[in-house]
């Protein structure tokens, strides 16, 4: 029998709200609520607010204008996050259920920032790319005018972590089969 994935449910549900906290945060609490308001925090770490209403790295960012392509969007990365959550459940192996629970956490918080009715969060739709059906991103890492990354989130670097860690014990720390008996020959 499999043991119930407790820790990395839980670990999604911190990443989940963190997230969404910290989303928060940024657009009320420092005001940071129009397309590239900005907040040195660091020489090498800003605090800017983007919307992204596409997927990963912004990609169809440039169709989605349209009401049913954000929802679209919606629909298929709520599939994606229903599609970890079998895996983390079917998952025996207690690191990969703790990555697949970053993967979950992180993709929960982003597609909530896609539901999140309008009157929810009043003053984020300020800008002139309409929130609803958008991610909130602001995490801007640099050095100097390098940007190693896009801007992103919590939940975007708690599932970059987590497929990065997917990554690499799938490609270096899965268990050696025994050699067979015709290997010794």
């Amino acid at each position: 029998m499999k043991p119930f994935p407790r820790a990395a449910l839980i670990l999604a549900a911190i990443i989940f709200v963190v997230d969404q906290a910290v989303k928060y945060w940024i657009t009320v609490g420092l005001d940071l609520d129009y397309l590239s308001a900005s907040r040195v925090v660091t020489s090498f770490f800003n605090l800017t607010f983007v919307t992204n209403c596409g997927v990963s790295l912004g990609l169809l960012g440039d169709y989605t204008d349209s009401a049913w392509v954000r929802v679209a969007l919606t629909v298929v990365t709520s599939g994606i996050a229903a599609a970890v959550l079998v895996w983390l459940f079917r998952e025996r192996n207690a690191t990969d259920r703790l990555a697949l629970g970053a993967v979950f956490g992180g993709a929960i918080g982003n597609i909530m920032d896609r539901v999140i009715p309008e009157d929810v969060l009043g003053k984020v739709t300020a800008g002139p790319v309409a929130y609803p059906g958008c991610v909130i991103d602001y995490a801007d890492l640099h050095f100097g005018a390098w940007r190693p990354f896009l801007i992103f989130n919590v939940a975007d670097a708690a599932i970059t972590i987590g497929v990065l860690v997917l990554l690499v014990r799938a490609l270096l720390g899965r268990d050696k089969r025994a050699p067979t008996e015709s290997s010794h020959a």
